[in-house]
């Protein structure tokens, strides 16, 4: 297990109605958020893949701070307490983030990959996702047979790039989970670094607070240049 550092379709219920009456309202059922499961993982290793690779990265939209990317390993009979319990990590509170993030590195390999903020005004952000990405793959302790992306095309082999993989997909979602807690403690320990910004409250997202921040301090090497508001020369929300 390796960690490395930075340099919906709603369901419609029947129409009842009664002769000579006017038709009960449609029943809406309310949407569900989808559980993740191991159907595409069981398919490559029914296929004769061994170990297969969810991988997903986090830190796209923030101003400040690195895209951050996990890759998890899983082996056909993989069997875990908390498969059952992992879901998108945006659908997660911090809280069952972290329980669950401790329970995937005690468990199973995993790796970390990131891309700076100077990677990502460089490359340009879909490069930079790609690059984290890469990285996190490459520092795993064994090469996977295969890999899940969570809809990021990666120029490798044997790999399956499907929409919304981290609500639908064990080992994507366990990546999203693993990478956004290991970008939330590096934000926050930039916060120490680098006060004034809030970065352990806005974990680089572009708030009101973050913006003050910059209107008084200017930006620092933890922003990202390249993109608006900067690059504009203007601050907006």
């Amino acid at each position: 297990m390796r960690r490395s550092r930075p340099s919906s379709a709603n369901a419609q219920g029947s129409r009842a109605s009664v002769a000579g009456a006017r038709s009960a309202p449609t029943r809406r059922k309310q949407p569900r958020s989808r559980i993740p499961s191991l159907r595409w993982e069981r398919e490559a290793w029914r296929a004769g893949a061994g170990t297969i690779a969810g991988v997903d990265e986090v830190g796209v939209g923030p101003l400040a701070g690195p895209v951050t990317a996990a890759a998890v390993l899983l082996a056909p009979g993989d069997k875990r307490p908390w498969f059952r319990r992992v879901r998108d990590s945006k659908m997660l509170t911090a809280a069952a983030r972290e329980d669950l993030a401790e329970a995937i590195e005690d468990s199973i390999p995993f790796a970390i990959g990131w891309a700076t903020s100077q990677e990502v005004d460089s490359r340009g952000i879909v490069e930079a996702r790609r690059l984290s990405v890469l990285r996190a793959i490459e520092g795993l302790p064994t090469e996977p047979d295969g890999v899940i992306s969570d809809a990021l095309p990666l120029p490798l082999e044997n790999v399956r790039v499907e929409p919304k993989a981290d609500a639908r997909s064990v080992s994507v979602a366990a990546a999203s989970i693993v990478a956004k807690v290991a970008r939330d403690r590096w934000m926050t320990e930039l916060c120490e670094r680098i006060p004034g910004y809030g970065f352990c409250r806005n974990k680089g997202y572009y708030t009101v607070e973050h913006r003050a921040a910059i209107d008084r301090r200017g930006p620092c090497e933890a922003h990202r240049l390249s993109w608006a508001p900067f690059a504009q020369g203007r601050l907006e929300l």
